[in-house]
């Protein structure tokens, strides 16, 4: 069963990967080389959503929400995702002026990925009848990082889900390290370093901690 607890160990978790706190940094703007072509984009937030992405939907929700910010981003709505904002000091200001200085943002931040990556990993999770905690994690990260459970990489392994009679921890073994080597090998070379998720699962799983009771160490903090 996944509590409350539980799924904010795993949102913990997971925002440790992506923002390297425990509690997410809200204000983390970074930019990378991963966008179409390689191109630079800016991503932005506790679980780092992208230019190219989902940044307007979160900015577009901030603004529905009333932030004290919304004028300043109004502007640059029909902008954001088609035009890139990487060298636009001013609007990368804003994003971090406005998730240190606005609870509203944190607000926003926080239902969109939820909305948008949490509630179809744990829809994917029930769907294909799996039960564990570490379980869950997985998937999760897997929709944060790769934006679903790729077909792709299921078609690389035999294992089935438990939905159509496989075994739960021979699927999520073989789903990672499927996901595993993918990142390992990318062509995009800013992947291959990411397989440090991937390893923190792979550690749990060998420590049997499929019902994440036991704490988990991931780049260097532990959460309880």
């Amino acid at each position: 069963m996944i509590t409350s607890e539980i799924k904010r160990k795993i949102l913990r978790i997971v925002n440790v990967f992506e923002t390297g706190s425990a509690d997410g940094r809200y204000d983390a703007v970074v930019i990378l080389p991963d966008g179409r072509g390689g191109s630079r984009q800016i991503t932005y937030g506790r679980s780092q959503t992208t230019e190219q992405g989902n940044l307007r939907n979160l900015l577009q929700r901030y603004i529905d929400l009333g932030g004290s910010f919304a004028a300043d981003f109004a502007p640059y709505m029909d902008r954001v995702g088609r035009t890139s904002l990487v060298n636009d000091r001013n609007f990368i200001k804003l994003l971090k002026d406005s998730a240190r200085q606005d609870p509203l943002m944190r607000q926003a931040q926080d239902e969109t990925f939820e909305i948008l990556y949490f509630q179809p990993a744990l829809h994917f999770f029930e769907a294909e009848k799996f039960e564990l905690p570490l379980s869950l994690l997985v998937i999760y990260d897997s929709y944060i990082h790769s934006g679903s459970i790729p077909p792709f990489l299921r078609s690389r392994f035999p294992e089935r889900t438990p939905l159509r009679g496989g075994d739960e921890k021979s699927w999520i073994l073989a789903y990672t390290k499927a996901r595993q080597h993918w990142l390992a090998n990318h062509p995009r070379k800013i992947l291959h370093p990411t397989v440090y998720r991937t390893k923190t699962f792979l550690t749990q799983a060998q420590k049997d901690n499929w019902d994440l009771s036991a704490p988990v160490t991931t780049q260097g903090i532990t959460i309880a």
